[in-house]
């Protein structure tokens, strides 16, 4: 974060619940487009709080990974209702961002099937790879050993949590998808925004995403024209590398590195 507060050009896409663009500890022009949910909405709080992790003032109660960068922010929960979405609305969601222009999609959400094929998330997941897009996936919060069609697809960055030691918290989910193309990261009382103002701790794999998305995000600000598989390779290594279920440790500080050894040298 020391480096720089992020990059105009790198847009994320956030596919969360409705995030409360009123809150005065966002950073001005971070959210697009802008929206005003009910303060008492579970989705709108886990919106706001996984939108304020990337966008909030670095001045503020809470500072924000990237303010600079743009937060296109695509709703996929109901207002009232718990953290699923249908593999349609996912689907959308993603071609809307593709279409927005993100480099990154951050996706903090289970699904359920509800009587759509699995394959239109497939589709859609593809078409992000195609396009240079790294989708960055919560691993889940239910304790288990076992992935999903999000998690699983080869083209996702699955997230797990840790403690501040680095230990895998026991509600946080482990697959052999997060650990050969995953990463780990802090999940335990981030601090962030708060829907209607001021701030929360909230723990969850949804927040050790949002971190590897930040990261990413800053990693492409110092070096806008790098190219997705370079930024994959310094965030998680290659994947034939990897047999284990338990994936390696956000390294920002590398990531960062990778790409602006990418910038080339001024000339004399």
């Amino acid at each position: 974060m020391s480096s720089s507060a992020g990059d105009p050009s790198v847009i994320i896409g956030l596919l969360d619940g409705p995030v409360d663009a009123r809150h005065p500890g966002f950073a001005e022009g971070a959210l697009a487009p802008p929206q005003s949910p009910p303060p008492d909405s579970r989705s709108a709080r886990h919106g706001t709080a996984v939108a304020g992790v990337l966008a909030a003032r670095r001045n503020g109660d809470a500072p924000g990974i990237c303010p600079d960068c743009r937060v296109f922010v695509r709703p996929i929960f109901e207002q009232y209702g718990p953290a699923t979405s249908r593999p349609r609305d996912l689907a959308d969601g993603v071609e809307e961002c593709v279409a927005a222009g993100a480099r990154i999609i951050n996706i903090s959400a289970g699904f359920e099937h509800g009587g759509f094929p699995v394959e239109v998330l497939g589709h859609a997941l593809d078409l992000a790879a195609q396009r240079g897009v790294i989708v960055v996936v919560a691993a889940g919060n239910q304790g288990r050993v076992s992935g999903s069609s999000l998690v699983s697809h080869p083209h996702v960055v699955p997230v797990t949590s840790c403690d501040g030691a680095g230990r895998p918290l026991p509600n946080g989910n482990l697959c052999a998808s997060a650990g050969r193309r995953g990463v780990r990261a802090p999940g335990v009382a981030v601090e962030t925004l708060a829907p209607g103002g001021g701030v929360l701790r909230l723990s969850g794999t949804s927040l050790s995403t949002v971190l590897v998305t930040g990261a990413l995000a800053l990693a492409w600000s110092a070096a806008p024209a790098a190219p997705a598989a370079l930024l994959l390779r310094a965030l998680s290594g290659p994947p034939s590398a990897r047999r284990r279920i338990v994936p390696p440790l956000l390294n920002a500080v590398t990531l960062v590195r990778a790409a602006s050894s990418t910038v080339p040298e001024p000339l004399p």
